[in-house]
């Protein structure tokens, strides 16, 4: 049962990309829920109306931002949504990205490494580059980006591994740069998480079955890779995102939380706890 904390955003503008389902949805509510008007950032027209309509409906201010954020054009698109809408901008949470193929390294094409990076890297890097001056002008703001463990244990998906990394090191060194700007920059990287089925595949062909044999072995791979035995949900995750975002953490900057940490549980390796 998740606790919501009623006016901890009020008078606060908050940029969600990827919010039309998943850890995005589930942030962008929770930061509704808490007083923040919310711009739904995603690239699926529908499913982005669909939770504004939802949004609405619980009594949040939302409106859509349907673009590809992966360009410099759609990401200052989504911020002047959010200023035209609403006045300002004072909260981005980067959460567009995710693995399209799992799979060895040297089986990537050339096409597939570059989709991964248009993904999961570029949108992030646009939307940090496009909130400044609009977080500039509101006083200051909070940048949450949404990190993963594969940026240290990618295997099988070494494009978006890579991808995760830089936004690690993105983090770390713009929340330097943006300091003097009363702008925090921290991240959240989450290991596997529970949420519901996609409204919106990653990759519009079906895969064929070597693709399908090694998405198998990825799964494998990663069953049991966290130390807490059971995954977070999207729920739980938005719940360390909103933290970060808010004035509680006004002194926390330039840091990496994560929510999916990997290891071996003593257990597993000893048959019992000592």
């Amino acid at each position: 049962m998740q606790s919501y904390f009623p006016g901890r955003f009020s008078g606060k503008v908050a940029v969600v990309t990827g919010a039309a389902q998943g850890i995005g949805f589930e942030t962008a509510k929770r930061l509704g829920r808490e007083g923040a008007s919310i711009v739904v950032a995603d690239a699926a027209e529908g499913p982005a109306h669909e939770a504004v309509e939802a949004f609405r409906d619980m009594g949040v201010a939302a409106v859509a931002a349907v673009g590809d954020l992966s360009s410099a054009e759609g990401a200052r698109a989504a911020m002047e949504r959010a200023r035209d809408a609403f006045g300002g901008l004072h909260v981005l949470v980067n959460n567009v990205g995710g693995t399209i193929w799992a799979k060895p390294f040297w089986y990537y094409s050339e096409s597939e490494i570059r989709a991964e990076i248009d993904r999961t890297l570029w949108p992030t890097l646009w939307c940090c580059h496009a909130a400044i001056e609009p977080m500039r002008q509101s006083g200051g703001g909070a940048i949450v980006n949404i990190g993963s463990n594969a940026a240290t244990d990618g295997v099988y998906r070494i494009p978006y591994s890579a991808c995760k990394g830089a936004v690690v090191s993105l983090t770390k060194s713009l929340a330097v740069e943006l300091a003097d700007f009363n702008i925090r920059v921290n991240c959240v990287s989450p290991g596997g998480t529970l949420a519901q089925e996609r409204k919106t595949p990653r990759e519009s062909r079906p895969f064929d079955e070597r693709e399908i044999e090694w998405w198998k072995q990825f799964f494998k791979l990663v069953q049991n890779e966290e130390l807490i035995a059971e995954r977070a949900t999207a729920e739980e995750q938005a719940a360390v995102i909103a933290f970060l975002a808010s004035g509680e953490a006004r002194h926390i900057t330039g840091e990496v939380v994560e929510t999916g940490r990997r290891g071996i549980r003593i257990s597993e390796v000893l048959g019992l706890v000592p």
